[in-house]
């Protein structure tokens, strides 16, 4: 019984209308994440700090991650609404920086009893890196979709109805 509930969440799963657009975002943010962590390896070996190396990285994968997500996965064309979307996904880079290098930074921290020469802990910390893009992932999934690539402003939208009903209130009122 549980399993053909099961499978029938799954198909229904392959026909829902945002599935190509999951995929999409999944394989930008793997490119990305790829880009990332080969920067990442690559400094971190050369001596770099971990915040050094987890702010070049990020850079490095979030350039080609907003172009691909902007018009591959969503489709958006034309001028860039600056507020919505670069100021927002700048937010959300910004949150998601914060947490790689505080999760890159300890973990570097924890692997310091590990020779440097055997490469365990590149992988480790490179390893952190990629597990906190993982566990954003989701989040990031559904801020660009209900927020920054929506095509639509929610937040102007209810500024902008909260200024019409005090401006009919206060045309409704005697002096």
């Amino acid at each position: 019984m549980l399993a053909l509930v099961l499978v029938k969440r799954y198909r229904a799963l392959l026909r829902h209308p945002l599935r190509g657009r999951v995929t999409r975002f999944a394989i930008s943010s793997m490119a990305a994440a790829t880009t990332s962590a080969i920067v990442f390896a690559i400094l971190y070996v050369l001596g770099a700090s971990t915040t050094v190396c987890s702010i070049v990285a990020f850079f490095a994968g979030a350039i080609p991650n907003w172009t691909l997500n902007r018009r591959w996965t969503w489709k958006v064309e034309g001028k860039v609404a600056f507020g919505r979307e670069v100021f927002a996904y700048l937010v959300i880079s910004a949150s998601t920086l914060l947490a790689l290098s505080a999760a890159t930074g300890w973990t570097d921290d924890l692997v310091q009893g590990i020779p440097a020469h055997r490469g365990i802990r590149v992988l480790l910390v490179t390893g952190s890196y990629f597990a906190v893009l993982a566990l954003l992932y989701g989040v990031r999934f559904f801020l660009y979709e209900h927020w920054i690539f929506s095509g639509r402003s929610r937040v102007r939208a209810a500024l902008r109805s909260r200024r019409q009903v005090w401006n009919a209130a206060r045309a409704n009122r005697t002096p």
